[in-house]
């Protein structure tokens, strides 16, 4: 399985403005340094651009905003969510998405507010520039253990810094997802799914995998009850080759696991066209497999990915909307 690779974990957002401060200057995905770049004489080509090494390592230092797409109507995968109206997508993180880990964020006109539940547990990431971001801004940091310290996105998502210095590779480390039968979730995940065990920890009741070197691994953790996934749940993505799609959907209809979305082309205005499956594990968390090949394409980084996620929240005027009429925005 290790043409299989970890892409990124969808989390819904009430609020783009401040969740765009928590993720550029926070944990600091600007785009300052890569700008020069655009705008300089060797840049023949984007990926011209970020492939010079000098400028390289400083793509790998910071988060980005890696693209931002608008869209009219809900996706056909729910990718957005249970909902069928506007609705915007923000990929941000460390460097390309062709070798990075990065989060999704997820925005639906009109919503403001998601209940969040226990299935999340946090990213773990490994940065003391974040921390010294969070530190100089004033953004609430508890201690975790030894040299980690918990930051919260805005809609309480939990992201474990690691005080050690940023490393030219992807500096995330983890994802980890509350299970309620540990063995169960582990032959899913390994067994059905192909992902490798790479530790176990019975003190934790945990486990983690990873379908390759130098990917974001997979933390399952058991929290010995029943998985909570509120409203605000996200949705873990990975790639595999186009051929396998149908081999991974077969798999679980045969196993009787839950798919939510069968085979399905996704369409995305002036770019590429992606093939996905959507699955749910034993807890319900939700799973997506997208086809390597036309993902890669969809996922160029967009140079222009800061300025059109700028131009779309000062162009919200969803809060003034309900602020005029005495109305707090809906809480899903």
């Amino acid at each position: 399985m290790s043409l299989r690779r970890a892409l990124h974990f969808v989390f819904k957002v009430g609020d783009r403005n401040k969740t765009a401060t928590f993720y550029r200057d926070v944990l600091g995905m600007k785009q300052e340094s890569l700008e020069a770049c655009v705008s300089s004489p060797m840049r023949d080509s984007w990926q011209q651009c970020t492939s010079h090494p000098t400028l390289q390592v400083l793509f790998e230092l910071m988060q980005q905003v890696l693209r931002h797409e608008e869209f009219e109507e809900g996706c056909k995968a729910t990718c957005n969510g249970p909902y069928d109206g506007k609705w915007s997508k923000t990929m941000v993180g460390f460097g390309p998405e062709d070798n990075h880990f990065v989060s999704e964020l997820t925005y639906n006109y009109g919503v403001g507010e998601y209940h969040l539940g226990n299935d999340f547990l946090g990213i773990t990431l490994q940065s003391s520039q974040a921390v010294s971001n969070a530190r100089r801004l004033g953004w609430p940091l508890l201690e975790a253990g030894q040299g980690v310290y918990l930051a919260e996105a805005p809609g309480g998502y939990s992201f474990y810094l690691v005080d050690e210095e940023q490393p030219q590779t992807d500096p995330i480390q983890k994802v980890s997802l509350a299970v309620s039968d540990l063995q169960r979730s582990t032959h899913y995940w390994s067994v059905l799914l192909g992902m490798q065990i790479l530790e176990r920890d019975a003190e934790r009741k945990s486990v983690l995998l990873g379908f390759g070197d130098g990917q974001c691994k997979l933390e399952l953790r058991d929290i010995g009850g029943p998985v909570d996934h509120g409203t605000a749940f996200g949705r873990i993505a990975f790639s595999c080759p186009r051929t396998q799609l149908p081999d991974i959907e077969a798999i679980m209809k045969k196993e009787n696991q839950t798919i939510i979305t069968p085979l399905v082309s996704l369409d995305t205005p002036g770019k590429a066209t992606v093939e996905v499956v959507i699955l749910a594990d034993p807890d319900g968390h939700e799973i997506c497999f997208v086809a390597d090949e036309a993902f890669r394409q969809l996922s160029a980084v967009d140079p222009d990915g800061n300025a059109l996620l700028d131009a779309a929240i000062a162009a919200d005027k969803s809060d003034e909307w309900f602020a005029r009429r005495n109305k707090p925005k809906a809480s899903a």
